[in-house]
């Protein structure tokens, strides 16, 4: 038996350790592992556009990314936190909420790729979250920020494991109507699409609760908002979201009447 091929294990384990590029590491041990089995460099070549071709639903994605980068390179990031500053009643963990439902939708349906980290997390989810929570609490501080933002990423996490398997052709589901045929239990993958329904109605009970827990961490430890322009203390204005008239003593004098100056 010919162990030389396992040193393309060893390969990635080294590359990783040096902290190199995987892209790099694991084409390279890729290619030394056929080599080492006896393929040639041709064969090997063909190994990999077939492999590609047959997978070429993955790179999708990569067609995506160029695209989002040119709309983040002209504002897109920018104009998705305007649209939350214009929203009254917008908070962080409302609109988190409502990603949380349309990822488990899509994703029940079967569209896992119309979201995600690269094309509505990054440029669009987090931004909003962020002036959600700057609208209302003023200028967060990093810890605070990067809080706001890996709830962003959680919530696209959450939404897409629970709700894919809703959808009866995905992966998973075939891998355990497969598991359990071996076993002697024959069920449909919608049979056991459907008893994901409760996990995933859970999984956005729970996790809506921590979002809105999320914005009631942010009210107690953010701090107030005052208006630009607005000085409470010598003339009035807005104080903790309440308008507070000025003191008695700051507000202009009524003007005298003529009769009055004379005397």
């Amino acid at each position: 038996m010919n162990y030389w091929p396992l040193l393309g294990i060893a390969l990635v384990v080294l590359g990783f350790a040096l902290r190199m590029n995987p892209m790099i590491v694991v084409t390279a041990a890729a290619i030394v592992t056929g080599l080492l089995a006896g393929m040639d460099g041709v064969e090997v070549i063909s190994t990999f556009g077939k492999a590609f071709n047959d997978n070429r639903i993955i790179a999708i994605v990569w067609i995506v990314l160029p695209v989002i980068g040119l709309l983040e390179r002209f504002g897109l990031q920018q104009q998705a936190a305007a649209v939350i500053r214009r929203m009254k009643n917008a908070t962080t963990g409302r609109l988190l909420i409502l990603y949380l439902l349309y990822r488990q939708i899509t994703a029940a349906i079967g569209l896992h790729s119309t979201a995600g980290h690269p094309q509505t997390v990054r440029p669009l989810v987090a931004p909003m979250a962020l002036a959600a929570a700057e609208k209302q609490h003023g200028t967060l501080d990093e810890d605070t920020a990067e809080s706001v933002k890996a709830y962003s990423a959680a919530t696209d996490n959450v939404g897409l494991f629970f709700g894919e398997d809703i959808f009866f052709a995905i992966g998973s589901i075939v891998l355990i109507q497969a598991t359990l045929a071996t076993y002697g239990y024959d069920l449909a993958p919608l049979e056991l699409a459907l008893w994901a329904i409760p996990t995933a109605i859970l999984a956005f009970l729970i996790h809506g609760a921590r979002l809105l827990w999320l914005d009631r961490s942010l009210a107690t430890s953010a701090p107030a908002v005052v208006g630009e322009g607005d000085h409470p203390r010598d003339g009035g204005g807005v104080l903790d979201g309440r308008r507070t008239p000025p003191p008695r003593n700051a507000r202009s004098p009524s003007p005298r009447t003529r009769g009055e100056d004379e005397q």
